[in-house]
């Protein structure tokens, strides 16, 4: 009999364990999962490093200062969230939902953000260096001073986005649209441009951009 009860003893704890293993934990009131509603919450300088929240809500939350590094967020809602001085670095926000986030002085580099959308955003001096955003629309962003050095953002959407003062040195910028945008004092030295649109561009000061409105490089320096 007390081999027996031990060993109900034994596995009553594995089982205890085992449920405490699935169960979510809980910060601040958000449950920290797959999928999670965690809109509009207080969620100031949390810890989530490499938590998988793929396609959750985070909508008008506050993550200042948060540690984000390597979280997943493919397919997250993050509209207005307040992600100022956040740690993102290798995170994962693609095809996610960042329409008027806040990302001030944020650290993405390396991040994962094809096709994510990022209209309106606020991003000074936010550092996107090394990251993949192939896709990204970043329509009407007040981006500057923004760092994209060596990033990947073929095709991306810079259409009237404020981009004073931001580097582009020897990033992939393939196909991306910069229609309107301004970038007075910007620096894109080395960066690849085939087939970019510089339509109505504010381009005073600039480095490396083309010399002529509505051309790309390539095509502002044939014939000179």
């Amino acid at each position: 009999m007390p081999t027996l009860q031990k060993a109900i003893t034994f596995f009553l704890m594995l089982y205890v364990i085992n449920v405490a293993a699935q169960t979510p934990k809980t910060v601040n009131g958000c449950r920290i999962m797959e999928g999670t509603l965690c809109a509009d919450m207080n969620l100031n300088n949390v810890d989530l490093r490499g938590e998988d929240l793929s396609h959750s809500q985070f909508s008008g939350s506050n993550l200042q200062g948060a540690h984000l590094e390597k979280a997943n967020f493919t397919g997250a809602n993050l509209t207005r969230a307040d992600l100022r001085n956040a740690m993102l670095r290798e995170a994962r926000l693609v095809d996610s939902d960042l329409r008027s986030v806040n990302l001030t002085r944020a650290d993405l580099q390396v991040v994962m953000a094809e096709n994510a959308n990022m209209q309106n955003m606020t991003g000074e001096h936010a550092n996107f260096r090394n990251a993949t955003v192939n896709g990204a629309d970043f329509a009407g962003a007040e981006m500057a001073k923004v760092n994209f050095k060596n990033a990947r953002a073929a095709r991306a959407n810079f259409r009237a986005a404020d981009l004073t003062g931001a580097s582009f040195q020897g990033a992939d910028l393939s196909g991306a649209n910069f229609t309107n945008a301004n970038l007075r004092q910007a620096d894109l030295r080395k960066a690849k441009l085939d087939q970019a649109n510089f339509y109505g561009a504010d381009m005073a000061g600039c480095l490396g951009c083309p010399k002529e409105r509505g051309k790309s490089l390539q095509e502002s320096t044939e014939g000179h």
